[in-house]
């Protein structure tokens, strides 16, 4: 477990489903209301964030951390490890599905500690990879100080609308 003054992370569980989901859909709306369509959204979120795809995703061997509020536990973000299925992902690498933080916790620290965990279960594996919408640059300047370079890009499907999106790498294996 690593702490902040105002956080904590752990390693989830599927007992941890619904709070995974509750942060992914309100993460998910809160970086993309007036860039994606709402409509598109309200689906993908009810699609992709649902207690079900977590308890899944967790099933099927994903890991997952969750980052909670000291005060009270409410869930603040997570980070999501899995198989890959990027366009470019070799044997030997893994995903980073997911690393979703509350907007009003960026900058705590709780975004590199979940990093930090998503790394160290990496371990063994020759890179880490993730995919991030080419428009966040917030994020895409988060990946690079965590040491991802671009290796690629793809499109992602929200509501019948593809996206492009950047896929990013960074060296595990010493």
């Amino acid at each position: 477990m690593a702490d902040g003054d105002t956080w904590r992370v752990r390693e989830a569980s599927a007992d941890d489903a619904r709070a995974l989901a509750l942060v992914g859909a309100a993460t998910f709306l809160d970086a993309f209301a007036g860039v994606l369509q709402g409509e598109a959204i309200v689906a993908h979120c009810a699609r992709v964030h649902s207690d079900a795809a977590y308890r899944n995703a967790l099933a099927g061997g994903a890991r997952a951390w969750l980052a909670e509020s000291v005060t009270g536990g409410a869930p603040i973000g997570y980070a999501l490890l899995g198989t890959p299925d990027l366009p470019g992902a070799q044997a030997g690498d893994v995903e980073l599905k997911r690393i979703y933080l509350l907007a009003r916790f960026h900058g705590s620290g709780a975004g590199a500690a979940l990093m930090q965990a998503a790394v160290a279960a990496a371990g063994g594996h020759e890179r880490l990879l993730l995919g991030v919408y080419a428009g966040n640059a917030r994020a895409i300047a988060f990946y690079r100080r965590q040491g991802f370079v671009p290796v690629g890009e793809r499109q992602f499907d929200v509501g019948g609308t593809l996206h492009d999106d950047l896929v990013f790498a960074r060296p595990l294996a010493s």
